[in-house]
């Protein structure tokens, strides 16, 4: 149980790039759109979080830089697919490839520096209770807005009428145009969400997890938090749980080998990637389920008539 419990912040930093980037996904997939530059967007926030902070002094202003970086090239994607009506899924493996490449060229002179690192942010009084505080209140500034915007989301997607036009949309885009709704300003808000959380997750990694730059940093998470979007049947409250589930379970091979368990390391390491797809696997099964969740415009084009 102690190791457990001294094993708990380190699960949640390492759960947080999760968790954000895969509520951003689920705004842009409940808009009806399918993005899978994920992975792309997450490594431009990082690279130009990193950049931000060498240039200020302040991991603060990185983590501002990180959040515009990765809106600005969600942009490119709502460009090509909303306005152009380009494959989305097409589209959006490019974009992960643009941003591998971009931010490779762009951290080349980075390679080796030295990190800013974002500090913990104690809340005062909460912070003090034995057990609980260190766990939950003496975090950065980055986790504390992971959960804030899980509850926000949830809150906007399920209590306002702004969110419940967004589902529609996402639902049947052709009779929310018809009803006089903005799908194409609806979706590109929405795009541009996804795109933040993304670049927010992408310096988590830079600012926080790591401190430092190096190329392909983010190691398959943005596809990691495409799958979770699948798990949680498209619900922000599940999104945390299976963000959670997955921290616990990358944490958990680092362990392992530090125990030397004699399980091969590089078994170890694809421990997270595995529990990708069986979790996937198993959420086939219950195709009820699923079909009851997603959005019924998923990935389909939209062309409003003129």
């Amino acid at each position: 149980m102690n190791l457990f419990l001294a094993m708990l912040p380190t699960i949640m930093t390492a759960a947080t790039p999760l968790l954000l980037a895969a509520v951003g996904e689920l705004v842009v997939e409940r808009s009806g759109v399918l993005n899978l530059g994920v992975e792309g967007m997450m490594i431009i926030g990082a690279v130009t979080a990193f950049a931000g902070a060498q240039a200020t002094g302040s991991p603060y202003a990185g983590m501002v830089c990180g959040i515009l970086a990765g809106a600005a090239f969600s942009l490119l994607f709502g460009f090509l697919t909303l306005t152009l009506v380009a494959n989305q899924v097409a589209t959006g493996l490019s974009l992960t490839i643009l941003g591998l490449g971009l931010s490779g060229m762009i951290g080349d002179s980075f390679v080796g520096t030295p990190g800013i690192q974002m500090g913990a942010l104690p809340i005062p009084g909460l912070a003090e209770i034995p057990v609980v505080g260190p766990i939950l209140f003496s975090h950065d500034l980055i986790f504390y807005l992971s959960i804030l915007l899980v509850i926000a989301v949830h809150w906007f997607l399920f209590r306002t009428r702004t969110g419940l036009e967004l589902r529609s949309i996402g639902d049947n885009h052709d009779s929310a145009h018809a009803l006089g709704m903005g799908v194409i300003r609806v979706r590109y808000l929405a795009v541009m969400f996804g795109g933040a959380c993304a670049g927010l997750a992408g310096a988590q990694l830079s600012l926080v997890y790591t401190p430092q730059w190096t190329e392909n940093m983010t190691a398959g998470r943005g596809w990691i938090a495409l799958a979770l979007v699948v798990f949680a049947s498209w619900r922000p409250v599940w999104v945390l749980v299976g963000a959670y589930l997955f921290g616990a379970v990358s944490i958990g091979q680092f362990n392992a080998q530090a125990f030397g368990f004699g399980i091969p390391s590089q078994f170890l390491s694809s421990m997270p990637y595995l529990a990708t797809v069986v979790v996937l696997v198993l959420i086939s099964r219950n195709r009820r389920l699923t079909l009851m969740n997603t959005p019924a415009c998923l990935g389909k084009p939209f062309v409003p008539d003129r």
